[in-house]
């Protein structure tokens, strides 16, 4: 889904940044572009990221706790 019709970002193209390294909101503003013209998309970039980073942290916490339950056998 476009998420900015400006600059034609994608929400998959704010997913792509975030997986390329990207860990805040203006990490992915500067690799993309988003929001930097009108600024209209502003609050659905911030959430396509938010949900994206919140993903990502659950992913690592359970990788840790696989991690500690493996130690512990």
């Amino acid at each position: 889904m476009y998420v900015c019709l400006c600059r034609g970002v994608t929400d998959g193209h704010i997913r792509e940044a975030i997986s390329e390294g990207c860990c805040s909101y203006r990490d992915v503003r500067q690799a993309t572009g988003v929001a930097g013209q009108c600024g209209k998309c502003a609050c659905e970039a911030k959430n396509v990221v938010r949900k994206e980073l919140a993903k990502l942290g659950t992913l690592a916490q359970q990788s840790q706790l696989q991690s500690l339950a493996y130690s512990a056998a």
